[in-house]
């Protein structure tokens, strides 16, 4: 029988703290929540490996590393509304509930937003809402949001979420620029987003964030 509690905490001393991961809150979280719950269950074996889980259809739960460098780059805290876009089966929104006053999980998928809710009311996390839609659409009725956290790779950022994000909010995301990736964080100021470079990792590109392809003769 696997011991996941152990996995968990072999996750955080292996993976998340040996990442440059200092804030006590995102190791608290990481530490607290159980990631098994929310993967397919033909693929809880594998919850705890280092590398992006793949979840069918394209998707990925992101690496436990990157994740958490993009959590601990926000720095979320407890009055900030997160908007979490491509929330899959719920995990990161699990993780951000912790940390924040509220999430928001934007899931076009149905079969993992129904998988997420039910996850989440099995686990009692009373402060995240799935709200099923286009990822590149966001979830405007709640917003606006203090923090977007986008859980996969863009090529494009939709005018729709930087409009979603509060003026001195901030935004990580992996992006994808040819074969490499790179996280990027950013910090809206008048009304455009000012990009940093966080770290290096990479993603597959969620739905409706490639760029647009140049047609060629």
């Amino acid at each position: 029988m696997q011991d996941y509690a152990a996995q968990r905490e072999t996750m955080v001393d292996g993976q998340v703290r040996p990442a440059d991961v200092t804030k006590y809150p995102v190791i608290a979280a990481m530490r607290a929540v159980p990631r098994e719950v929310y993967v397919p269950s033909e693929a809880r074996a594998l919850a705890y490996m280092g590398d992006d889980l793949p979840l069918g259809a394209g998707r990925v739960l992101l690496a436990p590393r990157t994740f958490a460098k993009m959590l601990d780059a926000l720095d979320i805290g407890p009055r900030d509304l997160v908007l979490d876009i491509g929330a899959a089966h719920g995990y990161g929104m699990a993780v951000i509930a912790r940390l924040a006053e509220a999430v928001v999980g934007v899931e076009e998928d149905a079969a993992m937003a129904a998988e997420a809710e039910r996850a989440l009311t099995e686990q009692q996390v009373d402060n995240a809402v799935v709200a099923p839609g286009l990822l590149a659409d966001g979830a405007p009725r709640n917003g606006p949001y203090d923090v977007i956290v986008i859980e996969g790779a863009v090529e494009r950022l939709p005018d729709a979420l930087v409009d979603q994000l509060k003026s001195g909010g901030r935004i990580a995301a992996p992006w994808h620029q040819g074969g490499l990736g790179v996280v990027r964080i950013g910090v809206k100021a008048a009304g455009r987003i000012n990009w940093r470079f966080g770290f290096n990792a990479s993603a597959p590109v969620l739905p409706g964030f490639a760029a647009e392809r140049q047609f060629e003769f």
